[in-house]
């Protein structure tokens, strides 16, 4: 399968310059113009650009590859694949729950967000302006996520989306028949291997026990999509990190014998 690369050089609605310079010939640049003002409809402008690349992708029996700054991102991803027919089982791997509610949350922090966002939970309003079905609960595992706020951890536990608290735990999971969308969190890695992140929180998988797992994935043949949220570049000395993430991200696309 032919993978096409879709950079989102954004954190939320701020342009990330050094991001960007990730960019390569063969990749798909989501850089729409955004209107001046509100910041959700700011970010609802980036999604929608990316739901349609993604769509374009998919239409193209291409795997669309997304990377931008922040996991609000998944919004459009999850758009454009439901947009080209696609109902995907969602795997969700990150240090943080991202399973806030405007009731839940302590910081008010939108990129705290987006996992209840899918799943029908808290803020719509991008959703519902990229035309996103919510995705049912049973269709997503949430794995690691060791650092929850009080009250999102309530929301999580009560809810039926799957949590597998240690990442290797995904090797001993059956897999159900459909497409699956993968999202990387690049700061479920311990920092020990990937510390140019906004939110540390120590401990989870080391680099390369999450290859082995994305390794798995892959040998699963099921991978339809995959999106990941980047680390800080500009915390990023020497592209220590990024090398680390990206190699990680290698791991889920290419089969290695």
């Amino acid at each position: 399968m032919i993978d096409r690369t879709i950079l989102t050089p954004y954190y939320l609605d701020d342009f990330l310059p050094g991001l960007e310079n990730l960019q390569q010939a063969d990749w798909k640049l989501n850089a729409p113009t955004l209107p001046e003002g509100d910041r959700q409809e700011r970010m609802a402008t980036l999604y929608e650009g990316l739901a349609v690349l993604v769509e374009e992708t998919i239409r193209n029996k291409e795997r669309p590859v997304s990377i931008a700054g922040d996991c609000c991102t998944t919004i459009g991803v999850l758009a454009g694949l439901q947009r080209a027919g696609l109902d995907p089982y969602l795997i969700w791997f990150d240090a943080h729950g991202d399973f806030n509610t405007w009731e839940t949350t302590p910081s008010g922090f939108l990129g705290g967000m987006p996992l209840a966002m899918l799943v029908g939970l808290g803020e719509q309003r991008m959703p519902q302006r990229v035309g996103l079905r919510n995705l049912p609960e049973e269709l997503v595992i949430l794995t690691d996520a060791r650092d929850l706020d009080p009250g999102e951890k309530v929301l999580l536990f009560g809810s039926n989306v799957q949590h597998l608290s240690e990442v290797k735990d995904v090797l001993d999971f059956t897999l159900p028949d459909r497409p699956l969308y993968v999202h990387f969190d690049t700061d479920v890695i311990d920092p020990v291997d990937a510390p140019a992140m906004n939110y540390l929180a120590s401990g989870g998988p080391r680099a390369d026990e999450l290859k082995v797992v994305f390794q798995h994935l892959a040998k699963s043949g099921q991978v339809a999509a995959v999106s990941l949220s980047s680390w800080n570049p500009d915390l990023d000395e020497g592209s220590r990190t990024q090398n680390v993430c990206m190699e990680a991200l290698i791991s889920l696309l290419v089969i290695k014998e």
